[in-house]
């Protein structure tokens, strides 16, 4: 980032650079989890939660990268080491449930991890507002995704409701 984009900013960039880096940390997290799961699914319509999972995954990944190359753009580093990922990400790993037929299990697990994200974005949203305004356009972008992710899920999570 430039002299002058930093001077206008208004915000420092050292500790925006450390909340972009856990919420990266979160997305990779989130990512091998949902990944994960989708090649593990078992039980009815299995192919359908790996599809969703599977999505949502990809997802992630995607938000990892934006996050990583925002994070270059501001003069730092993404986290190199896989295993720093959870000690230094905003929730830890959610992990998948054991029983990899427990959709109610697997459906928790997204929806609560979704929610963790949209809370980090939220707050890096209004961190940036007003401020650094590339930033915040990402934030919102991200926002927007994890928001679908959620409802797709809480969706997924009444339908099971009402069809077991």
């Amino acid at each position: 980032m430039g002299k002058k984009a930093i001077e206008v900013a208004g915000i420092d960039i050292k500790d925006l650079i450390k909340d972009l880096n856990k919420a990266y940390a979160d997305e990779w997290l989130a990512y091998y989890s949902y990944w994960y799961m989708a090649r593990t699914v078992t039980g009815p319509a299995y192919e359908d939660m790996s599809e969703f999972l599977e999505k949502i995954a990809k997802d992630e990944e995607e938000h990892a990268k934006e996050l990583a190359d925002r994070i270059i753009e501001l003069g730092g580093l993404p986290i190199s080491y896989p295993m720093n990922l959870e000690k230094n990400a905003n929730a830890p790993y959610p992990k998948p449930p054991e029983a990899t037929s427990d959709y109610k299990g697997i459906i928790k697990v997204v929806t609560e991890a979704e929610a963790g994200a949209i809370e980090v974005y939220n707050k890096l949203a209004s961190k940036t507002f007003g401020k650094d305004h590339v930033t915040y356009q990402l934030m919102c972008h991200i926002l927007e995704e994890e928001v679908k992710h959620e409802e797709t899920f809480e969706n997924l999570q009444e339908h099971l409701l009402v069809n077991l």
